[in-house]
């Protein structure tokens, strides 16, 4: 198993980026290779996935987001491209969250899993995660934007845009109408 890369960013695309090592251009998905800069060294965790026609390696700058990830994937029926929509659609973080307070909504309107897979995952993972700090704010936020005629992925990309450290229901929500999505 590939648990760690370290090297050169030769290209990156919009779901993956292509990292040089040993001589050798790895392609590695990713969440979200726009935190790479081409040219510069890049040291990622990584999850090496078998499929039936070849490897996948999944690469994360945290290592917490790799286990997190590999956390998701032992949920029956969710498989490495969901578990990365996953990761990309919300922080780790706030995803943690979600599931230890058992929060369907916020999985299914913020992340946009199906109403089987948040309820699976839920019952899967929530005991694995345990209960952690989680305010709704996202939900009302995405309910918000869609209520002022936003639409459901429209809201989840203006969401999945505004950075951590913006915190609090009121001032989400006001940044996330300023983003311009």
């Amino acid at each position: 198993m590939i648990r760690q890369i370290r090297g050169r960013v030769l290209s990156i695309g919009p779901i993956s980026a292509t990292i040089e090592v040993a001589g050798f251009g790895v392609e590695v998905r990713m969440s979200s290779p726009q935190t790479l800069s081409e040219g510069n060294e890049a040291s990622l965790a990584t999850h090496l996935t078998l499929k039936q026609d070849g490897l996948e390696l999944y690469g994360f700058t945290d290592s917490a987001d790799r286990d997190f990830f590999e956390l998701v994937l032992s949920v029956s029926g969710i498989g490495p491209k969901t578990a990365l929509s996953v990761l990309r659609r919300s922080p780790r973080e706030a995803l943690e969250g979600a599931i230890g307070k058992r929060d369907l909504a916020y999985l299914t309107k913020v992340v946009g899993l199906g109403k089987k897979g948040a309820e699976k995952m839920l019952v899967e993972l929530a005991d694995k995660v345990g209960p952690r700090s989680h305010d709704n704010a996202d939900g009302e936020v995405f309910d918000t934007l869609v209520a002022l005629g936003y639409t459901d992925r429209e809201a989840r990309k203006a969401l999945q845009s505004l950075p951590d450290t913006i915190v609090g229901k009121d001032l989400r929500l006001k940044a996330a109408l300023s983003s311009g999505h």
